[in-house]
């Protein structure tokens, strides 16, 4: 199947063209409330703007936002990168503790598990645990991996990845492969039978077909999701971002309880946020900054054909760092200064500098091993940014563990503002007073997500000279 079936397929099917943003604006003012959206990277938020983002889940945090009516608001946990019993430990605190937080301020919510739209992640073990936290037992699950500006779709309740014109089942990707989170089934259903092994059976999960959501329209949806037993799961398709929307105002209308593992096209519709023009070079460099930081962590193949595009046709100076040499390596702290004051030293002659790591892929012997190989990589990327004095202009971070233990290790962020995209998918965060560089713009550049010359676009846009 190519993109051009879900064209046709999309002009074939009866549709509403205009958007349900400003209905879904008008229920959510009806019935305020407060979505929380819990992220297990920081890539969630590349369908948002202007929205806080919390790396913490105090009482004392969650109070502030909801005493002040915060419509919409993430909080980063990473759990991506924790062991599955640690990533269960955590959901169930924050759930807990948002409960505290509503029940202190009268504020009510609804709370998102913003997963991976490759589906990789803790699922459903963090969806499970999250509800007893939340004491939410028998709320509806609803799983939305739909992500248009990623090339995700959903369709006849298979989950497809779009390559080059080519819409891949997802269990057919190289992101099925993944050492911690692998699976092999691309229908949903069976995914979900998968990854619970079992524990979750085919008649507790419920379907709303493309064909269904177009032609029953939100009123239809409304109506089936009342009928649906509590505690079910209901998978949603959708191939357009008005049929996440026509499902999310059904959802509202229904007003049955509900929590979310969904992509992050999902948040969007529930948030009701509007589309604004992606971000330009003039608004996101700090003029008081020098050189250009690109951090990249990432080693799926799309990365590094965005590394070689980017050494190939601009004149970025880089700076690998060897993930075997890392790994071997007891005492690293004379590689750690010798990458950080090759770096520095470049970013002070306002060079575009890119610091990665090498490509091979080094697993361990099973999901847990390679998870802690993986974070030892990434705590020594975090540590050579940590021990930086030069502010940037700009920081770009490629991959999600990385771009998350770089803001919240390196850069001690504990708030940021969502300013919008500078590319479709790829968010840029204003950083807050408190963190290393305050008002620094960090583009937080998802693994998974671009073209070729996705990198490439970003260093043109802000005005470092290409090669002739």
């Amino acid at each position: 199947m190519d993109i051009h079936y879900l064209e046709q397929l999309d002009q074939e099917l009866s549709h509403q063209r205009d958007s349900y943003i400003s209905l879904i604006q008008k229920e959510n003012g009806m019935n305020p409330i407060s979505y929380i959206i819990l992220d297990d990277d920081p890539t969630g938020t590349q369908t948002v703007h202007g929205v806080p983002v919390l790396t913490t889940w105090s009482k004392v945090s969650l109070v502030e936002e909801l005493t002040k009516g915060t419509p919409l608001f993430f909080i980063l946990t990473n759990s991506r990168s924790l062991p599955v019993d640690a990533a269960q430990e955590l959901a169930f605190t924050i759930g807990k503790n948002i409960r505290w937080a509503s029940k202190e301020t009268g504020r009510d919510f609804r709370v998102i598990s913003r997963g991976d739209s490759t589906l990789r992640g803790h699922y459903p073990q963090e969806v499970t645990t999250l509800e007893k936290g939340l004491g939410a037992l028998g709320h509806l699950k609803i799983m939305a991996p739909a992500f248009f500006e990623g090339g995700r779709f959903t369709l006849d309740d298979i989950h497809y990845v779009l390559q080059g014109e080519k819409l891949i089942p997802a269990g057919d990707t190289v992101f099925a492969k993944d050492k911690a989170f692998g699976y092999s089934a691309s229908h949903l259903k069976e995914w979900i039978i998968e990854k619970s092994q079992g524990t979750i059976v085919a008649d507790s999960i419920h379907s709303f077909s493309l064909t269904e959501i177009r032609d029953k329209g939100p009123e239809g949806i409304a109506e089936k999701l009342k009928k649906i037993p509590r505690g079910s799961t209901c998978i949603v398709n959708a191939i357009q971002q008005t049929d996440l929307e026509a499902f999310v105002l059904g959802l509202l209308k229904s007003r049955v309880p509900y929590i979310g593992r969904t992509a992050a096209s999902f948040v969007a519709a529930l948030g009701g946020i509007t589309a604004r023009p992606l971000l330009t070079g003039d608004s996101i460099l700090n003029p008081e900054g020098k050189g250009i930081l690109f951090v990249v962590g990432s080693y799926v193949p799309k990365t590094t054909a965005q590394i070689d595009h980017l050494r190939t046709h601009t004149r970025a100076k880089t700076i690998e760092v060897d993930v075997e040499e890392v790994l071997k390596t007891k005492d690293r702290l004379p590689l750690l200064e010798k990458i950080g004051e090759e770096l520095e030293a470049r970013l002070r002659r306002d060079e575009l500098v890119i610091i990665y790591t090498s490509r091979q892929l080094i697993t361990g012997s099973n999901a847990e091993n390679s998870l802690a190989k993986g974070n030892t990589i990434s705590h020594f990327l975090t540590e050579i940014i940590a021990s930086l004095h030069q502010l940037p202009r700009l920081l770009v971070a490629k991959g999600g563990i990385t771009s998350s233990d770089i803001a919240t290790k390196s850069l001690q962020v504990t708030k940021a503002t969502v300013l919008g995209q500078v590319l479709p998918g790829v968010p840029v965060w204003k950083l807050g007073d408190e963190s290393k560089f305050p008002d620094l713009n960090y583009i937080i550049f998802p693994g998974n997500v671009g073209e070729e010359n996705a990198l490439t676009t970003i260093a043109q846009q802000t005005m470092i000279k290409t090669k002739p």
